[in-house]
């Protein structure tokens, strides 16, 4: 019977958790690519490299939803093996902002700090809301524990992002916006350290279950 049967006894089902994950994973996606345009744009009027970094950050963070959507709904062995790859792109982009810090220590002009300073509230809010909506998924398997340790690490890139703001304008030197890209990269290493691992281990435990069948 359709719903105009039921007499307003009965009310539309509830939506099941996998589908809000999946409609926040839409919301962050548009949210990131935006704030990627915003940030891009900024770091090359402001030439600050912490913004330059975000801005990429932001980027990845958009690649990283897009492929959690992919592989919404599939096994626990295939999106282990996506979260793998997104770990080792995690790693490389750590590895990059760190050389991008130390070629600009060598040859960086002093970036504008209000310019930092702004874009890095601006960026803070924008991930702070897609942090607030993606909090309650954080204990689930691989691919849900990459995309918060993406929007926590953002998190805090931000809040130093604005620091560093404060400390080129102070010190009149570009070594804040450097040291910020510093912590950039070391966010990127350690998280991607920690989600391959867990990817590994969920690839491990699907694999040893499939040979018991």
């Amino acid at each position: 019977m359709g719903a105009s049967c039921c007499g307003g006894g009965c009310s539309a089902p509830a939506s099941r958790p996998d589908d809000r994950f999946r409609r926040v994973l839409w919301i962050a996606l548009g949210i990131n690519l935006a704030m990627f345009a915003v940030e891009i744009v900024a770091s090359l009027l402001s030439a600050s490299v912490s913004l330059r970094a975000d801005a990429l950050d932001f980027l990845g963070d958009a690649a990283n939803y897009a492929l959690a959507l992919a592989v919404f709904g599939m096994a626990l062995r295939w999106r282990a093996s996506v979260t793998l790859l997104k770990g080792g792109a995690m790693g490389i982009f750590g590895v990059w902002v760190a050389v991008s810090a130390i070629d600009n220590a060598i040859f960086a002009m002093v970036p504008k700090a209000e310019v930092m300073s702004t874009i890095g509230f601006v960026a803070f809010a924008a991930n702070l809301a897609v942090a607030a909506l993606l909090y309650r998924y954080r204990r689930g398997d691989s691919q849900a524990l990459s995309v918060w340790l993406c929007t926590r690490n953002d998190c805090l890139v931000n809040i130093a992002v604005i620091a560093a703001g404060a400390g080129v304008w102070i010190s009149g030197t570009p070594w804040p916006d450097i040291a910020v890209a510093g912590v950039v990269a070391c966010l990127g290493l350690s998280s991607a350290i920690r989600v391959i691992r867990r990817a590994v281990g969920e690839m491990r435990g699907s694999a040893a279950a499939v040979a018991a069948e």
